[in-house]
């Protein structure tokens, strides 16, 4: 069996973070792998079938590694009152877009059949966010000759993960948007990045893959310095030709609106652009994942198609504003050079 696949192989230290709900895509995975980065598709929301015609796509279009992410199943909620709550706060939510809201039920997103599939697929890394799988799962994993992420937020969590057999660690910074990738959704890891690199660099001794407001190749330039091995970017892809980015999600980030963290969308803690669903329902959502994105969903679906920029989750990293409309290729590229810039005009110690 070959080796696994690890950090040190790419050409650029540069991720492509996965983007569930859309803005990840086969088109963007491979552009980035092609580019000399590691694009990721995003399983989470997606039937095993369309996660294998995705991961088939990819290899279709480059030869190089990519990686797929998966969501570690939450327990089910036992708030079950809340959300009964938030549901009712919601119905004028449902009236305004003409749609009914969501059955809040519990799931675990197809986890076993997906693990099954990635292990068929034998693709170069699987990473994991809420949570981290079992030794067990990641020794399967292994044995398919998959290299196994995980997304931390704390010291903790790094620990968990390295005992369980993690080849690498995402560490990710409270700057971060979409999901936080805390195993506990009620205690969310709230450090940010630089001050998570050092305590996770203390605590382990594995590859770390910086995640959380990074957009410019100063910022890459700086994660490497302060120990990271690779950095990830996610809002800075969210424009590229090849992402899917909705429309009116596009248009929201060139604005200039604040982010904040809510679990008004999904009932899991999550960035995005301040908006008005966020503003009236922030208060109110409990931490009930997937219940409440079971609830949401077809609200957002139907704003989102609207084009209401109001009525859906606009998820957005703390320096989205940097983001720009380049092709994925040109965008690792320039990232790159302009770590290598960085990194030259740093003065000596």
């Amino acid at each position: 069996m070959s080796p696994r696949f690890s950090v040190d192989r790419l050409e650029h230290p540069i991720v492509q973070a996965p983007m569930g709900g859309g803005p990840s895509t086969p088109a963007l995975a491979a552009a980035v792998s092609a580019a000399g980065g590691l694009g990721f598709l995003a399983a989470g929301y997606r039937t095993p079938e369309a996660a294998r015609e995705d991961i088939r796509e990819v290899r279709m279009r480059t030869e190089r590694p990519f990686g797929v992410n998966l969501f570690v199943p939450s327990p089910p909620s036992d708030v079950a009152e809340r959300v009964e709550r938030y549901a009712q706060g919601l119905r004028a939510e449902a009236e305004r877009y003409g749609v009914a809201l969501g059955d809040p039920r519990h799931d675990d997103d197809g986890w076993r059949d997906k693990l099954t599939l990635l292990a068929e697929e034998r693709v170069a890394v699987v990473s994991f966010t809420f949570g981290c799988p079992e030794a067990a799962l990641v020794e399967e994993l292994h044995r398919a000759g998959s290299a196994v992420w995980v997304t931390v937020t704390t010291a903790t969590e790094a620990a968990i993960a390295a005992r369980a057999g993690a080849d690498a660690l995402i560490v990710q910074g409270v700057e971060a948007g979409g999901h936080r990738g805390s195993f506990d959704d009620r205690a969310p890891g709230d450090l940010g990045l630089l001050a998570l690199l050092q305590l996770v660099a203390d605590t382990v001794d594995l590859p770390l893959v910086a995640a959380g407001g990074l957009a410019h190749g100063r910022a890459l330039a700086a994660v490497l310095a302060a120990g990271a091995d690779a950095a990830a970017f996610g809002t800075a892809f969210m424009l590229t030709p090849e992402a899917g980015t909705s429309p009116a999600h596009r248009a929201a980030l060139a604005g200039d609106a604040g982010t904040a963290l809510t679990r008004a969308f999904t009932g899991r803690t999550a960035r995005g652009l301040v908006n008005r669903f966020m503003r009236e329902h922030g208060a109110h959502a409990p931490s009930a994942y997937p219940e409440v994105h079971h609830l949401t969903a077809p609200v957002r679906t139907a704003a989102r198609s609207a084009g209401d920029p109001d009525g859906f989750h606009l998820w957005a990293g703390q320096a989205y504003g940097l983001a720009e409309e380049l092709p994925a290729a040109e965008l690792v590229e320039r990232l790159a050079r302009e770590a290598r810039e960085a990194i030259r005009r740093m003065p000596s110690p």
